[in-house]
């Protein structure tokens, strides 16, 4: 089944250099291709002419004259569908980026492939970029980091801001609106290239509750926690996470209005209480007026003789 998830974060100063190594897989993280890692694809765009032939030039010079408490990158942590192969995942990253990012940011991401817990394929691709946007001005390394300056932008660093709203500052619910809106944008290109490739299976990028499955988000799992016990952990977890899942899509299939099945139910059950009270109701009424004709019926002697035998 392919799996829908994108998350966003920010770097800060100091981070860029060893997060672009990272993803790139050089220097200390090298052997991790070593232990069966696929680095599946990388490449690195609208570089300033200092960093083209090396980007890792352009992420430490983020690290070194960015300001103390600001954002070095952003980072996109995307996975893609296992259903794609090499080429076609690569190519559906390049069309995010194209789209995502254009020719405004200074970009390199990098596509990794380890084995997930079922012993497949766990492809997902790191899209760093930098909210620096590019605006035609050669600047050398230290310049490029400064602040903007916006009546003379060849004086200054180059301006900052990412995305529909940037440089304005948003609520944590604008931000969410905007992640949530950069997620259906990825569901729509996955989409798209799935269909051309053929494959039936789709990704939904809604949450549990949105889809109503009444399952929890499954947190991301740290590397300490795929080892030993904590493995079998997870994968027992998941396993019974699939079979409610798969339960829930059986009761679907079977009742394929579940609410409109439970408003009908609960209609129904009030439909009978009402009923059983107004029977009940009705036999009182009539007890009551055959009690009433019973001493109506009664002499003046049978009458003081009941009201004596009741007190």
């Amino acid at each position: 089944m392919a799996i829908g998830r994108l998350s966003m974060k920010v770097g800060k100063a100091g981070k860029a250099g060893p997060h672009a190594a990272y993803i790139a897989r050089e220097g200390q993280y090298a052997d991790r291709l070593e232990r069966g890692e696929k680095l599946e694809a990388t490449e690195a765009g609208n570089m300033p002419a200092w960093a083209q032939s090396n980007p890792q030039a352009f992420w430490q010079a983020a690290d070194a004259f960015e300001r103390k408490n600001g954002t070095t990158y952003r980072e996109m942590e995307i996975a893609l569908p296992r259903e794609l192969d090499a080429d076609q995942r690569a190519a559906l990253v390049r069309e995010f980026v194209r789209q995502e990012i254009g020719d405004r940011h200074a970009y390199q991401w990098a596509i990794h492939t380890p084995t997930a817990a079922d012993g497949q394929e766990q492809p997902h691709v790191h899209l760093m970029f930098s909210e620096r946007q590019r605006d035609g001005i050669e600047r050398d390394p230290e310049q490029y980091f400064k602040r903007y300056n916006a009546k003379a932008p060849e004086k200054g660093g180059a301006r900052k801001g990412y995305g529909p709203s940037a440089g304005q500052t948003l609520t944590k619910a604008e931000r969410a609106a905007e992640l949530k809106e950069l997620r259906g944008r990825w569901e729509a290109m996955c989409n798209a290239h799935l269909e051309r490739a053929g494959v039936e299976q789709r990704i939904d990028m809604r949450s549990h509750a949105e889809r109503g499955t009444g399952l929890e988000p499954e947190r991301k799992q740290l590397p300490s926690q795929w080892r030993g016990q904590g493995r079998a952990n997870v994968i027992e977890f998941r396993q019974a996470r699939a079979e409610l899942a798969e339960a829930r899509q059986e009761l679907a299939r079977a009742v394929p209005d579940a609410r409109a099945e439970v408003i009908h139910l609960e209609a129904e059950r009030q439909r009978r209480e009402q009923a059983q009270r107004e029977a009940r109701e009705r036999a009182e009424r009539e007890k009551a007026q055959q009690e009433r004709q019973r001493l109506e019926r009664m002499s003046s002697r049978e009458l003081a003789q009941e009201i004596a035998r009741l007190r």
